[in-house]
């Protein structure tokens, strides 16, 4: 029976706490796209992606309307393009990224996610031509995102996948210098990537996915903060309770706008993701929500202890709304999209080292810091392998996103606009990780991988 009070909750969080979707993804594969001719390759594909996702959009909108939830981004995800265009060169992938940009454009959508490849146990040609056009497909392209998968429990660490990326990572700055090397901003390195996952910039159609699925994130950083905040000086256990009863109610509304983008679009529901992304605006921040257990700044001492326990009540609190949970499921932590992640890191209490620490315990990894453009393609491969290591040892997602500022540095800060927000330039260590990067190889397999 509908409660009236359940009913005003939940549009005070839409109106007054920032509750959103933040995403409705479409998964679409193009493995039937495939092809030996190069102009035949890019019509499939752009055919493919326009015909199945041709009513994302107005649905989206029709389902706002009806609701009165908003459906902040639009977008579809693709499978990975180094194995739907396994023969192209270099050039060839360029070309089919400016396929998925037009396809996009025309389609209307936010972004377009798997330009990109599974290398955790060693490169295909085609996935070596993919990874060396990322720089480029993503200078002449805005909607195009593309995730590398280096790594994962069962097959260990491609080091030499993850030294390409630290150079990968350098030429594509360089090449979007001029907008303060944003294309760095569309590209994530992941261990153990997840095939479902409907957030940007690492989402992919995976090889297990059916034809096409709604996968659908929702998000509500500062309805939990409030509802932290409302209870006062509780304990710990009374307060995950908080957590989970206000993770269950977020999530219900993602069940309902997923069941109906679903039916109406009459393409399969797949899971709905229930992290708490954040966003620039204020109030609407993870940061906030540790700050509001009782934590002065974000970064202090205690801090991986709260995000611990958050992204545990979170979880346990979405199974229960959900029976199809999946893609990444917590807390992201990206410095440049969380206002309160972005004022611990000016005001110097929260560095690259504790945020490395924290993702040993929340839903992604390293995402969105900005670092000096000066830093060294090693030094980038280093901190790569370091948060794809937490991820291999602790059997979970982990993912790095950084953004070397070209001509930037350390007290100097980046504006990327909208739900990228801004963010300091972050301190690195001056010593150098060359030798080690260079040693390539693969990182074997922890021995907890052998589970058969």
């Amino acid at each position: 029976m509908l409660n009236i009070n359940d009913i005003l909750e939940t549009v005070n969080m839409i109106k007054q706490e920032n509750l959103d979707i933040r995403t409705i993804t479409m998964g679409i594969s193009l493995f039937d796209c495939i092809s030996d001719d190069q102009k035949r390759l890019e019509k499939n594909v752009y055919d493919k992606i326009t015909k199945s996702a041709e009513h994302l959009v107005k649905t989206a909108q029709d389902l706002e309307n009806t609701y009165g939830i908003p459906i902040i981004n639009k977008r579809v995800s693709v499978t990975p393009m180094a194995l739907v265009g396994a023969n192209c060169d270099k050039e060839g992938f360029v070309r089919l990224a400016r396929v998925m940009e037009k396809a996009a454009t025309e389609l209307g959508i936010n972004f377009i996610g798997g330009f990109g490849a599974l290398v955790q146990k060693g490169m295909t040609k085609g996935a070596e031509n993919l990874i060396n056009a990322i720089p480029e497909a993503l200078a002449v392209t805005d909607k195009v995102c593309s995730s590398i998968n280096v790594a994962s429990t069962k097959a260990g660490i491609n080091m030499d996948a993850v030294k390409k990326m630290g150079e990968i990572m350098k030429e594509a700055a360089y090449l979007t210098r001029d907008r303060d090397s944003i294309g760095c901003a569309k590209l994530v390195v992941f261990s153990n990537i997840p095939e479902d996952n409907p957030f940007m910039a690492g989402a992919m159609h995976g090889m297990g996915e059916p034809e096409t699925v709604i996968n659908v994130g929702v998000s509500g950083p500062g309805v939990v903060a409030s509802a932290i905040k409302r209870e006062g000086a509780c304990d710990f256990s009374h307060l995950a309770d908080v957590i989970k009863k206000t993770a269950f109610k977020i999530t219900r509304v993602g069940q309902l706008i997923a069941y109906e983008a679903s039916k109406r679009l009459g393409v399969p529901y797949g899971i709905i993701d229930l992290s708490l992304a954040p966003t620039p605006a204020v109030g609407d921040s993870v940061a906030y929500i540790l700050e509001n257990m009782g934590l002065e700044k974000c970064g202090c001492h205690g801090t991986t202890a709260a995000l611990a326990m958050l992204n545990d009540a979170v979880k346990k609190g979405g199974v229960m709304a959900s029976s199809h949970v999946g893609g990444l499921s917590g807390a992201f932590i990206p410095v440049s999209e969380d206002a309160g992640m972005i004022a611990a890191a000016e005001c110097g209490a929260l560095s690259i080292e504790k945020l490395e620490a924290m993702t040993a315990v929340c839903s992604v990894g390293l995402d969105m810091i900005a670092v000096p453009g000066d830093t060294s393609a090693s030094t980038l491969s280093g901190i790569i392998a370091d948060e794809i290591a937490i991820g291999v040892i602790n059997n979970k997602t982990t993912a790095v996103r950084l953004i070397p500022v070209h001509g930037k540095g350390v007290g100097e800060s980046v504006e990327f606009g909208g739900l990228l927000g801004h963010a300091p330039i972050m301190k690195l260590s001056d010593y150098s990780s060359e030798e080690f990067i260079a040693r390539g190889g693969r990182i074997p397999a922890p021995i907890h991988s052998l589970r058969n």
